[in-house]
């Protein structure tokens, strides 16, 4: 791989090129380089530069550095369509670096749905920043007063016809100024680029295999590694016989204190190694199984109680006269992210300096975190994202660059960590296990008089390691700075107007598996029990579902959604559970529920048909609508296909999705014990989107996974009459449930 030395303002200089700053965090500035190889090093990079968002070059072309980074949500689409509306150039001129820690500005994680709403907005900013820059240099070039000019395509025009290209214009020059917060935006109702279906640059590439993925990436002289993991979670390196792969070629053995691994010149030698290497391990085996989660989780001693909502005073209500009260426990398992590509990370430590090449969420922080462990600069190490499996959430991409980091760090030498499928199942990092308990009053006319929640979810404390790194655990390396679990105590009470109501979350200190952010943290199961627990209400009151949440609701827009969600259903009313006959094998169910996921605003009303097999268990949800509060949509495909892939993958950790563990490690390890939804069984999705080019940008998908669970279940009900609060609703679950009902055997 051939190396380019260039200082900053000699490539500044070379390729004529402005370039706003936007003052948010210390970082290296951009220079022009293949982003996916990280050609250029770290020497020479000015460090008095602060956060370069954009760069012109003579021939016009656009370079947006970007810290947030494109997990297939399109952001490589979406941000090229904000630059080029506020500089009014065109789509396919403007080319983006997106995670390369040594080029582009710190803006966080990217996760959320916060792509547009935060990170989206600086760029919106710093273009505009830049418009009015360029517009005052052409006013002084031209000799005409700002006003009097235009932009079209990326040239300044004048009124009396002279015009001048934005390439030129910026000449051999550096423009570094902060972005203007009073910038003037462009008007909505001028927008070329924002609220068109703009094609994905990214797609062409991917769809003919010639996109590089962080799997395909190569080093010259690079290593194969392998990570050997433990017999019990928490378990002690006893002894390694080195000797017993002295028959395959090249294969080494890395230790550093329970810190394992193999590595080999050939990949295939590093797997053979890998499975004959004999190793002991001793102790572990401290886990309460999945069997006991929920046990455990009640009994454990809370780190702390927080109040979500005190509204009025649930617990007089409650006690009140004349009164009916109900109570219900939910509980939603631990599960993986499964991505269908298992984690890489590659890592070349050289000349004093260390790049990791992954598909991290969050690069900045992986460099963070990296430089710390090995007591490194952080100005001395890198981190260049690269496509990887999709995760929705930190999955085990951090964990293999970590290792390959350490591995190379060590060896001097590149290296490529790849896991295996059980490693990715097994070891990945998961969404947690979650408990709640529901208690209600009915009054005299079925409404609701008080509303009481308790929550038992993982302890949720920035800056603490609640989510450390295998191998740095296993090397002895101190972690002073963790990955947060995310806002997991969200949408934990109804999003309804009740007088009396109080949500208490017990934050417990450990969960028994590492936890993570998977996609809408804890709001899947809070949503979940909440929605399910609204419709229990609704049944004992004998309402129907849909009337009896207007009913309790004041929000004009949350009403409009939900309304609309029903007209899309074509929703007649009655109570559930509809009458059938217990003995007809096939039953057949509705539902339809609401979230207002006030992490990114959004209100969405969600419907689901489905059937149920009362021999087989077996429940397929036939159609699912959406009614989605989008707001400002920079490109409508995109957040379809977000909403969509919310849907879908909510569909699948509702019916099929639970990571089971016994005392010493996770069981669920391959497509078998850890079932995914498949293409067949896929539902038919109806989608609205509601929004127009004047509102505010709000996050788009995230959203959709929340209500989904609480639609399978609810419609579940209807079906059958029987009421599921532990997902997944596998058919085994539904037998039993039935057989409990006495409307079927075992």
């Amino acid at each position: 791989m051939n190396e380019i030395m260039l200082e900053r303002r000699q490539f500044l200089t070379a390729s004529g090129a402005l370039v706003v700053g936007f003052a948010l965090a210390p970082v290296a500035p951009a220079l022009a380089q293949q982003a996916a190889r990280g050609a250029f090093p770290l020497r020479g990079v000015d460090e008095d530069s602060i956060d370069s968002f954009l760069a012109i070059a003579r021939d016009g072309q656009v370079t947006l550095y970007s810290g947030r980074v494109d997990l297939g949500t399109g952001l490589r689409a979406s941000y090229r369509q904000i630059v080029a509306e506020e500089l009014d150039v065109p789509y396919e001129r403007i080319v983006m670096i997106d995670g390369d820690t040594a080029l582009t500005p710190d803006q966080g994680g990217t996760g959320g749905s916060t792509a547009i709403v935060g990170a989206g907005v600086q760029v919106r900013q710093a273009a505009a920043t830049a418009r009015q820059a360029l517009l005052k240099l052409a006013s002084e070039r031209l000799s005409v007063p700002v006003e009097q000019l235009s932009v079209a395509d990326g040239v300044v025009r004048a009124s009396n016809g002279r015009s001048v290209p934005y390439g030129e214009l910026v000449g051999g020059s550096r423009l570094d100024i902060k972005a203007d917060t009073k910038a003037p935006l462009k008007n909505a109702a001028q927008y070329k680029y924002v609220g068109k279906s703009l094609q994905r640059p990214d797609l062409p590439a991917k769809m003919t295999g010639r996109h590089t993925y962080v799997h395909d990436f190569k080093l010259p002289n690079m290593l194969h590694a392998r990570i050997i993991r433990p017999t019990s979670i928490g378990a002690t390196l006893a002894e390694v016989d080195e000797a017993s792969i002295a028959n395959i070629p090249g294969a080494r053995v890395v230790r550093i204190q329970n810190f394992l691994a193999v590595v080999a010149e050939n990949e295939w030698n590093a797997v053979r190694a890998a499975r004959q290497l004999r190793v002991r391990w001793t102790g572990g085996g401290n886990l309460p199984g999945s069997d006991g989660v929920y046990a455990t989780m009640r009994a454990s001693t809370a780190e702390r109680n927080e109040d979500l909502i005190k509204k009025g005073d649930s617990a007089t209500a409650l006690q009140g006269s004349g009164v009916r009260r109900l109570n219900a426990t939910y509980e939603w398992p631990a599960q993986s992210h499964a991505s269908m590509g298992p984690s890489c990370g590659v890592a070349d430590a050289k000349d004093g300096q260390l790049t990791v090449w992954s598909a991290s969420q969050g690069t900045h922080g992986s460099r963070r975190v990296i430089a710390r462990a090995l007591n490194l600069p952080e100005n001395q190490v890198r981190v260049v994202y690269l496509d990887g499996a999709g995760c929705y959430g930190m999955n085990g991409h951090d964990d293999a660059a970590a290792e390959a980091a350490l591995l190379s760090h060590t060896l001097k030498r590149p290296v490529r960590v790849q896991w295996s499928r059980e490693e990715e199942t097994g070891w990945d990092p998961k969404g947690p296990p979650q408990l709640l308990d529901l208690r209600a009053a009915l009054d005299g006319n079925g409404n609701i008089a008080a509303w009481e929640t308790e929550a038992w979810l993982p302890m949720n404390t920035p800056n603490l390691p609640s989510r450390p790194l295998l191998s740095l655990v296993a090397a002895g390396i101190p972690q002073p700075e963790g990955q947060a679990v995310a806002q997991v105590q969200g949408n934990a009470y109804p999003p309804y107007d009740l007088a009396n109501m109080t949500a208490t979350v017990h934050w417990l200190k450990t969960t028994p598996l590492r936890p993570s952010n998977l996609r809408a943290p804890g709001k899947l199961g809070n949503c979940y029990a909440v929605e399910c627990f609204m419709d229990e209400l609704a049944a004992a009151a004998g309402r129907d579902p849909l009337e009896y949440r207007l009913h309790h609701m004041k929000d004009e827009r949350g009403a409009a959604i939900l309304k609309r969600a029903a007209e899309m259903m074509n929703w007649r009313s009655r109570p559930s559970p509809q009458r059938a006959s217990a003995g007809d094998r096939i039953a057949s169910g509705r539902s339809i529920v609401y979230v207002h996921y006030k992490h990114v605003d959004n209100r969405m009303g969600l419907g689901v048909e489905l059937i149920v097999d009362r021999d087989s268990g077996r429940v397929r949800v036939d159609r699912v609508v959406c009614a989605y509060e989008a707001g400002l949509m920079i490109n409508p495909d995109i957040v379809r296909s977000q909403v969509e892939g919310n849907i879908l993958q909510a569909v699948s950790r509702t019916l099929y999705e639970e990571t089971t563990f016994d005392q010493n490690r996770v069981t669920s390890i391959d497509w078998r014990s850890y079932p995914i939804l498949t293409f067949p069984d896929a539902p038919a999705i109806e989608i609205d989107l509601m929004g127009s080019p004047f509102d505010k940008p709000m996050g788009a998908g995230e959203a959709a996974s929340a209500p989904v669970p609480a639609a399978i279940g609810n419609a579940v009900f209807d079906a059958i009459g029987v009421r599921m609060r532990r997902v997944p609703l596998t058919p085994e679950r539904v037998r039993a449930a039935l057989a409990a009902s006495g409307q079927a055997s075992l």
